[in-house]
């Protein structure tokens, strides 16, 4: 029998896999055409294992120093097969670091950034701490606001042949946030439009990561192939950002 966090855990998840299958059906798309990501930051490491016994092998963190504990946990559980994604926005000092454990990064978003990433990624392939590439993502800024992160669309084909170029990096596709006060279905249909154009010189970069708990299917129905789902399956955050 489950304990309490467990059980409500595996309700949260199979409601939210529904959720996900039925968007893909209303889009015509298959419903293993999307991947769902726990965004567990703020979370124990003992909620990830949790979810990990539930079958979930990916998850989704944002701060380095919070991320890098538990991984360092979960590895002393022999919890193996794990696939970390660094979510938020990453700061050019935290690179290397982030690297170590890093299987893919959603938040690289200028040239400074990936040449610190690929360092980083290099560094740790020749220490043995990764085996593969870092999987990178171009967070693509949708109302140019730098404050908000992302690159600026016409900068975007400069920063992916960067990144292409890069040994120790793979780009691996798009991912991008609805500006506040912006409708959703305006916002994927623009990055859609812009991972059209991104395939056309970099047909392997197909992953776009679009669609959070408010508005995971109207980024399906415009293409996204992971959302990133942190409270509708993991309830409130139980401790602060400070």
């Amino acid at each position: 029998m489950l304990d309490g966090r467990a059980a409500q855990l595996s309700a949260e998840l199979s409601g939210l896999l529904a959720r996900i299958d039925a968007a893909c059906r209303a889009a015509g798309r298959a419903p293993d055409a999307v991947r769902l990501l726990p965004v567990t930051k703020f979370f124990p490491a003992s909620d990830v294992a949790i979810l990990y016994r539930l079958g979930r092998r990916e998850f989704g963190e944002s701060r380095e120093q919070e991320a890098a504990a538990k991984v360092a946990a979960l590895r002393e559980q022999d919890l193996s097969g794990i696939h970390w994604h660094m979510i938020g926005r990453l700061q050019r000092n935290k690179a290397r670091a982030v690297a170590r454990w890093a299987h893919t990064v959603h938040s690289v978003d200028s040239e400074r950034l990936a040449t610190a990433l690929g360092a980083g990624a290099r560094a740790a392939l020749e220490a043995g701490e990764r085996t593969e590439p870092v999987r990178v993502l171009l967070q693509v800024s949708l109302d140019d606001d730098p404050t908000r992160g992302g690159v600026p669309a016409g900068d975007l084909a400069a920063l992916a042949e960067q990144v292409a170029a890069t040994p120790g990096l793979s780009l691996a596709g798009l991912m991008a946030i609805p500006p506040l006060g912006v409708e959703s279905d305006a916002a994927f249909a623009r990055i859609a439009t812009l991972r059209t154009l991104l395939l056309t010189e970099h047909p392997d970069a197909t992953e776009l990561s679009a669609g959070m708990s408010e508005d995971l299917e109207s980024a399906i129905e415009h293409g996204s192939t992971v959302v990133r789902v942190g409270t509708a399956l993991m309830g409130a955050r139980p401790i602060t950002s400070a």
